[in-house]
């Protein structure tokens, strides 16, 4: 059993890891702000899902807490003392972040700088973060490979998850800190977020508006199911590596256009597409080289898109459709 620290534990990608932490034995300290970046609400709901698939519920203790909080992070960290600290909160979202981008810079850099000040104060956990493909940003390497400069982000959230890599970087050559950084690629499943793809897609055919379809569809994402994440993230807390940056994503990437259409497949429905231009912030390809994940974590995704969109249209009748109001 470890002991492990999990920011970000009310959303996506943290829950998920979460519930997987704690049906192998862990004790898991969940953070979370639960700000309403979406409705806190669904945030709840997840923690709620995680204390309930939970063996033991007592292992998971939840504190409300803002990794901006310094000293807040500090205390947690002297008290508990943590065997690993997985870092997944970050204020997420490429275009989201044209908008607000010190916002994303306060969270997504301060909030990790916070936190390996913690873990060089209290025993030099294992750190192991949360990055994007979005890093790459317009790379001409494809697949995309940890080899790859990476320099050329096109907003605020890859700039601001790059520079905490590059953090990351600094406190293992001054301090010995382990740190991994995990570039997710397009991650999808249950207890998704409200304003990603599969989910916007279903939304929207269920209230009768329109599904915006960037490019005529003819963009490549690498199409992550959640699972396949978490079972990397929880290898790279098993496995400290120094300092390495790793890929996690499928590894085959598929066109917008299929994807839509699996999830219409699924819901028995037709959505109203409407061709809207590329978003300057946005990549037309991402495509993982998953060669090192498998090397240094043994990762291998299971997952295809046609079982994961099954998956996910699964939750979102049950935990988002059959719960609204009729």
């Amino acid at each position: 059993m470890k002991k492990i620290l999990l920011t970000g534990a009310a959303g996506f990608i943290g829950s998920n890891a979460a519930t997987a932490l704690l049906l192998r034995g862990d004790l898991v300290v969940g953070v979370d702000n639960l700000n309403d970046y979406y409705d806190p609400a669904r945030k709840l709901a997840n923690l709620e899902e995680v204390r309930r698939t939970a063996p033991e519920p007592e292992r998971f203790v939840f504190h409300r807490m803002d990794i901006r909080d310094e000293a807040g992070i500090n205390e947690l960290c002297a008290k508990h003392r943590f065997d690993v600290m997985v870092h997944l909160a970050a204020m997420a979202g490429v275009r989201a972040s044209i908008d607000d981008p010190k916002l994303y810079l306060d969270v997504n850099l301060v909030g990790t700088l916070n936190l390996l000040e913690a873990a060089r104060r209290h025993g030099h956990p294992p750190f192991v973060f949360a990055s994007t493909s979005s890093v790459y940003g317009p790379t001409k390497v494809i697949p995309f490979i940890e080899t790859d400069r990476a320099d050329r982000p096109l907003a605020a959230y890859p700039a601001s998850k790059r520079a905490a890599e590059l953090l990351g970087h600094s406190y293992f050559h001054l301090f010995g800190q382990d740190f991994t950084a995990l570039r997710f690629f397009t991650v999808y499943g249950p207890r998704g977020r409200p304003d990603m793809m599969a989910y916007k897609v279903l939304d929207n055919i269920f209230a009768g508006a329109e599904v915006p379809l960037y490019n005529n569809g003819q963009m490549h994402r690498d199409w992550t199911y959640v699972d396949d994440i978490v079972q990397g993230v929880l290898a790279a807390a098993d496995r400290p590596l120094g300092y390495e940056v790793i890929n996690l994503g499928r590894g085959k990437p598929t066109l917008l256009a299929d994807f839509v259409r699996l999830i219409e497949d699924q819901a028995g429905k037709r959505s109203n597409l409407i061709d809207k231009p590329m978003p300057a912030a946005d990549m037309e390809y991402t495509y993982a080289n998953i060669e090192r994940a498998k090397e240094l974590l043994g990762y291998e995704p299971a997952v295809t898109v046609e079982q994961g969109v099954k998956e996910f249209w699964h939750w979102y009748r049950g935990a988002v459709l059959e719960s609204r109001p009729c």
